[in-house]
């Protein structure tokens, strides 16, 4: 049961995962907001440009059927004017075209960041299995696009009747206009088609991109297993590292223990806290050479009592030197005169005299 619950993909997924995601191209996109983005796209271009273009295109258009019959056609005279039409071709629909793929390129920025990777264009044997491809067509994601498209079609055919209904004499009639008045009509029709369109399918196209969103989220949870995992890669080892800690103590226990035999005074709790203090004529302050807790300062005052070093009970000071004072540094200045007394009287000691700490 425990790892079966290890391996249950439960846990959201680390933000090194969601990096490894998009560096392969695997990102949340929905196809229905870059639809949304062209056809909106197309709207604006249709409204905005399409006097530009047919001014651009009708121009060319009716001086080559006009003078049809002085244009030649021979070799390189049929070539410059292809040329001639390219250009023109081009220069009136390059803004609009710009404006496209601007629109599409928004499609995909405003859901991700951009990507670039050919791991999707690399061949892959899994997608040639049967029972993957009958996932594909009967899986949850087939099945929601099979709604959205019955969807569109829903909302497609109700904006054309809606629109397209209370214009339905006027469309009768339209064919007996002037051409030129038929151009007018047919383009306020199709952009009001158009921009209704745009408006309902705005909804699919949110509501997809948070389905498609969660579904890709949900894939790239991690079990318990992998969490454990990725944390290793990245951070190490917590067993390793907790046995280097372990080493780099024991190193450091070696090293006091070495350096209490040069101690001038033991500071002592005395059950709890050790602290020895070296000090020399010259110096500018006593050093702490080792401290510790209960088995180390038990430790520390048996080294001391081996190489006769004295050891003294202030039980406030040796837990404040204890929690200000680290290892090879100087005495902080507030404990200057606790300190001076203590080796004072160690001094006094040494010479024979008799006397206590006030």
């Amino acid at each position: 049961m425990a790892e079966d619950s290890e391996n249950e993909k439960t846990h959201d997924p680390t933000q090194k995962k969601l990096d490894d995601a998009h560096q392969r191209g695997d990102v949340a996109k929905s196809q229905e907001v870059n639809t949304w983005f062209l056809l909106a796209g197309g709207t604006l271009v249709l409204s905005s440009f399409h006097s530009s273009i047919g001014s651009g295109l009708q121009t060319p258009m009716k001086n080559l059927l006009q003078n049809a019959w002085m244009i030649h056609t021979d070799g390189p005279a049929l070539i410059e004017l292809a040329k001639e039409l390219c250009s023109t071709l081009l220069s009136t629909l390059a803004m609009p075209f710009l404006f496209i793929v601007l629109a599409a390129v928004a499609g995909n920025l405003i859901q991700h960041r951009l990507v670039f990777s050919t791991e999707g264009l690399t061949p892959k044997f899994s997608k040639l299995s049967p029972m993957e491809g009958a996932k594909r067509l009967f899986g949850k994601q087939a099945m929601a696009n099979f709604l959205k498209g019955l969807l569109k079609l829903v909302v497609v055919g109700t904006v054309m009747c809606a629109v397209l209904w209370p214009e339905r004499f006027r469309l009768e009639a339209i064919v007996r206009n002037d051409p030129s008045a038929i151009l007018g009509i047919s383009m306020s029709l199709a952009l009001r088609l158009m921009g209704s369109v745009v408006a309902m399918l705005a909804f699919i196209a949110v509501a997809d991109f948070f389905f498609q969103y969660r579904t890709w989220f949900e894939k790239l949870k991690m079990s318990l297993e992998e969490v454990k995992e990725e944390f290793k890669q990245s951070e190490g080892d917590p067993h390793i590292k907790g046995k280097i800690k372990q080493l780099r103590q024991q190193s450091m226990r070696k090293r006091m223990m070495a350096a209490v035999p040069k101690a001038s005074v033991i500071i002592t709790n005395p059950t709890h806290y050790s602290v020895a203090l070296q000090y020399e004529r010259g110096m500018p302050a006593p050093i702490c050479v080792a401290k510790g807790m209960d088995a180390i300062a038990l430790k520390i005052r048996e080294v001391a009592g081996q190489h006769d070093i004295p050891i003294v009970e202030n039980v406030p000071l040796a837990r404040a030197l204890y929690a200000t004072v680290e290892i090879d540094e100087e005495i902080p200045t507030e404990h200057y005169q606790a300190v001076a007394e203590v080796i004072g009287y160690v001094m006094g000691l040494k010479r024979g005299l008799s006397g206590r700490p006030s």
